[in-house]
């Protein structure tokens, strides 16, 4: 059937289509308003050396150059920075903070790069947090922001390596106001719309072939 002939029908059975488009539009409104609002908050990390750089010198009380730790980027710390995004996404850590598989606050910590063979791109750790309101956002973010802390400092006493020359993670981005994002909830909504449509135009032919048939056998 052509368009003006699928129109044609739409029109001709407007005591279902009518109805149909009514309860399309309320089933789509109660589906958009039953999906959670998530709210996101993003921070980014970077790892930097000490003034005095990696290494403690052997001889009591020498003193060694002082670098701008901004100046100082190496291997080491793209290196530091892709341990601490994988100890912060295990699932022990993730429980550590209270974080429930499937739960309405969760989180992401990557380099900023989703391809899990390119981790090791640059010192940056890049931290995503997802809660119901924005103030669980934000909370996440900064408990994960901690934990990245004290990952990095346990791992390195681990190792023993002098105090001094501690790699620290600093605050390049501080935790962003958390943001509405509605994409899900539109999602959900423009599907139920699409359904509810092609549900309407079933029930027009439908209607339309009874109709058709009963008049058959009338004849």
């Amino acid at each position: 059937m052509d368009f003006w002939g699928t129109v044609l029908v739409i029109v001709r059975r407007w005591y279902v289509t009518i109805p149909m488009f009514l309860l399309t539009l309320a089933g789509t409104y109660a589906i958009y308003m039953s999906v959670p609002t998530q709210y996101v908050s993003n921070a980014v990390l970077v790892l930097t050396t000490p003034i005095t750089g990696g290494t403690q010198p052997a001889e009591p009380g020498k003193k060694l150059a002082r670098t701008n730790p901004l100046l100082n980027f190496d291997w080491g710390l793209n290196m530091t920075a892709t341990i601490l995004i994988q100890a912060l996404n295990t699932s022990e850590t993730v429980a550590e903070l209270g974080v429930v598989p499937g739960g309405p606050v969760s989180y992401v910590v990557t380099n900023g790069n989703s391809n899990p063979e390119t981790l090791a791109t640059g010192p940056f750790v890049f931290i995503e947090g997802k809660g119901p309101t924005a103030e669980a956002a934000g909370t996440i973010v900064r408990q994960v922001i901690q934990q990245a802390d004290v990952e990095l400092a346990e791992r390195q006493r681990w190792l023993n390596a002098p105090v001094s020359t501690y790699i620290q993670a600093h605050e390049m981005v501080r935790p962003t106001v958390a943001e509405a994002q509605r994409t899900s909830k539109l999602r959900a909504a423009a599907g139920a719309a699409l359904l509810g449509g092609m549900g309407s135009l079933v029930s027009a032919f439908a209607t339309e072939s009874a109709l058709a048939a009963l008049r058959r056998r009338r004849a």
